[in-house]
């Protein structure tokens, strides 16, 4: 059993988008409010979170987190990253904080974010962490759990979901191969991104999230990565499926 809570449910923008008129912007729905998406998933006495965006720092204090075991991350993409410097009171008090991701997404980290992945030099007041190098085909083992890293393409850039049991977390999500399919079969819950209505060239829209959630059958699904372009989520949530809903920032779920 894993516990997961949305730390943040929207797009790169996040909800309301500065400046904006747009009505979704300018609702009053705390469910129309959300932070950049990220999500922290929890089971026995472990705090893992996956993507650590620029709104970090705020969602770590709001879901009064006071203990980090790890980050994993799905891309190199600001909005998934751009948090990293807020892990300081976590390992001012824990250590270097572990951190997973692809090779690339590392060697990016490595150039982006050098006062922390770099061993040489370290400014006393930077964090460290552990580097863990996540290959899309090997699943790995994290705090007694099996974990098998999923490969979805986000257009032209791989991206990488994890599942944990029976849970499954897929963010920025275009399109994904049969072979990666097979991987998600028997879930209890899956998180899919999906931006809005309309087609995007690197994203789900709703028809395409649709169309892959029929396919790949979960019992449950919960949509993020939501842009305002999708509607007020009250009058989108009445026209899902049954098995389908639209996560919402500190919403929970459980999952086996």
């Amino acid at each position: 059993m894993v516990k997961v809570t949305f730390l943040g449910t929207g797009t790169s923008q996040g909800i309301p988008v500065i400046g904006s008129d747009h009505p979704v912007c300018l609702s009053q729905d705390y469910k129309d409010k959300r932070l950049r998406v990220s999500i922290l998933i929890q089971w026995e006495e472990v705090n893992l979170i996956v993507d650590c965006g620029p709104d970090f720092r705020q969602q770590m204090l709001r879901e009064k987190i006071k203990k980090l075991d790890g980050i994993f991350f799905t891309h190199e993409h600001s909005d998934h990253s751009a948090g990293m410097d807020d892990i300081r009171p976590f390992f001012f008090r824990q250590g270097d904080i572990p951190v997973f991701g692809s090779k690339r997404v590392i060697e990016n980290f490595t150039r982006r974010f050098d006062y922390i992945f770099s061993k040489e030099n370290k400014y006393p007041g930077a964090p460290s962490v552990g580097i863990n190098i996540v290959k899309p085909d090997q699943i790995f083992k994290f705090k007694r759990k099996n974990i098998t890293p999923i490969e979805v393409m986000h257009n032209q850039l791989s991206v990488l979901g994890y599942r944990i049991d029976n849970f499954c977390y897929l963010t920025d999500v275009k399109t994904i191969s049969q072979s990666e399919k097979e991987k998600l079969k028997d879930l209890d819950v899956l998180v899919l991104s999906c931006l809005r209505i309309e087609a995007h060239p690197n994203h789900l829209n709703l028809e395409e999230a649709l169309e892959l959630i029929d396919n790949l059958n979960p019992k449950s699904c919960y949509l993020t990565h939501i842009s305002h372009l999708m509607g007020f989520h009250k009058e989108v949530s009445s026209n899902l499926p049954l098995n389908v809903f639209l996560a919402y920032d500190s919403l929970t779920v459980n999952s086996n």
